[in-house]
């Protein structure tokens, strides 16, 4: 009957509305909510059936969305662990409860975070989110990890009272040396070199270079060859390598190293990269001397002019204490120590999927896959088609109150026709039921 359907046609109205009330009221209680993403009501009508005859109502139903792809604005904060996505792709999170089980913890993503260390150094939010990345090497670089699985993504752990060392792995000799101290009527006076290095508790040591010119009085003119020793203080004083070091006296290559010959102690000198590796501080320290390349223009050279070292230097700091972090474009978090040395911790990936609007809500403004959302990817903060990552930022909620205001007026108008509906299928049923007596 008709008028029957017209009254489930309403209720179904009501019904509908009512949802539509409730993500209105959600959106506009969260338009300024960091990083929350708008809710949207669908409304579908329902087809019972047609005809030549009577109608029959079939009424509404809706279905809501989150629109997880449309962005909100960056507004910029004064934290450098303030972040947000400045394109696709999200943030890995996990909850404080999953790290602190001691079970494989369960990825989940967000756009945005207001993240700081807690008492035990977890990078999370006040609402317990924990940011997660991938630990990377001693030296900075990152390992060989899977890209479709959260295997290897670990808790971000900031450790500000535990003091950091950087080690020496490089020592680079650039001088020129007197061509003259070669002559057979020489002296053969050798010159001492000091490079400070530190070794891997963070000790001072040195290496003493002494370069010894190689005179032969029965040969006459120069030799321009030196004989290099190297001590070092962390084994007493005791030489841990010497190598002779042969320059070119052509008219091309006049003043360059000809070849460099190990003697004692010396790894092999690589003539691509002009090095030498050197076991030093006992042996518990390996460390890269660059002398230079046959024919180059740094490093060692002998020209007829007195002793000038142009470049002598080395990497590497004492142990010092934590002064800040921060967290680049392409995810990479970097520690800086009152040494001013500064290391990568670890890298942050940026999370993918096919379908975000797919994504299923969970609390705190995070996400999680979902079968509608389709498998995730972790990305290089902005290669591919994910965003950069940007430090002192949040993202703004997607919520538009005018527009929320204007639809909060026609719910209203609805809600108000459907139950003026339902109260006129009343009367006329009511009529109906007066024609019996």
């Amino acid at each position: 009957m008709s008028i029957s359907s017209a009254m489930n046609a309403g209720v179904s109205g009501l019904a509908a509305n009512s949802s539509r009330l409730g993500t209105i009221s959600d959106n506009i209680a969260n338009a300024s909510t960091f990083g929350y993403k708008r809710v949207e009501t669908e409304f579908a009508s329902m087809i019972v059936g047609q005809g030549s005859g009577l109608y029959t109502a079939g009424g509404v139903r809706t279905s809501t969305q989150r629109v997880v792809m449309q962005d909100g604005a960056i507004v910029t904060t004064s934290h450098p662990l303030d972040l947000a996505m400045t394109g696709r792709g999200m943030l890995p999170v996990t909850t404080l409860a999953d790290v602190n089980s001691g079970e494989a913890p369960q990825m989940l993503m967000t756009r945005t975070g207001s993240f700081r260390p807690d008492a035990n150094g977890i990078l999370r939010t006040q609402s317990g989110l924990v940011l997660m990345g991938w630990p990377t090497a001693s030296d900075g670089s990152l390992p060989l990890v899977a890209r479709d699985t959260p295997t290897a993504l670990r808790p971000i752990v900031i450790e500000s009272n535990r003091p950091v060392g950087d080690p020496t792995t490089r020592v680079e000799i650039g001088a020129n040396l007197p061509a003259t101290e070669t002559l057979s009527t020489a002296g053969g006076t050798p010159i001492p070199v000091g490079v400070e290095y530190f070794g891997n508790l963070g000790t001072s040591e040195r290496l003493e270079m002494t370069f010894t010119p190689q005179v032969d009085p029965a040969t006459p003119g120069l030799s321009n060859t030196w004989v290099v020793n190297i001590t070092d203080t962390a084994s007493g004083g005791a030489s841990i390598a010497s190598f002779r070091v042969e320059f070119d006296a052509s008219q091309a290559q006049g003043g360059s190293i000809a070849s460099v010959t190990p003697l004692t102690g010396a790894g092999t000198y690589d003539a691509a990269s002009g090095t030498i590796m050197l076991d030093a501080n006992n042996g518990e320290s390996e460390i890269e001397l660059f002398v230079g390349v046959p024919g180059g223009t740094t490093g060692l050279k002998q020209l007829a002019a007195p002793f000038s070292p142009s470049n002598i230097s080395r990497n590497g700091s004492p142990a010092g204490q934590l002064v800040s972090v921060e967290i680049d474009e392409a995810g990479r978090v970097n520690a800086t120590y009152d040494t001013g040395f500064v290391k990568t911790l670890y890298q942050i990936p940026v999370v993918d999927v096919s379908n975000p609007n797919g994504l299923e809500a969970v609390e705190g403004q995070a996400y999680k896959p979902s079968r509608e959302s389709g498998s995730f990817f972790l990305w290089d903060a902005g290669s591919g088609p994910t965003g950069e990552i940007a430090g002192y930022s949040r993202e703004a909620s997607t919520t538009d109150i005018a527009q929320e205001l204007t639809y909060l007026i026609t719910t209203q108008r609805a809600y108000s026709s459907n139950a003026k509906i339902i109260q006129t299928v009343d009367e006329m049923l009511q009529e109906t039921t007066n024609i019996k007596r």
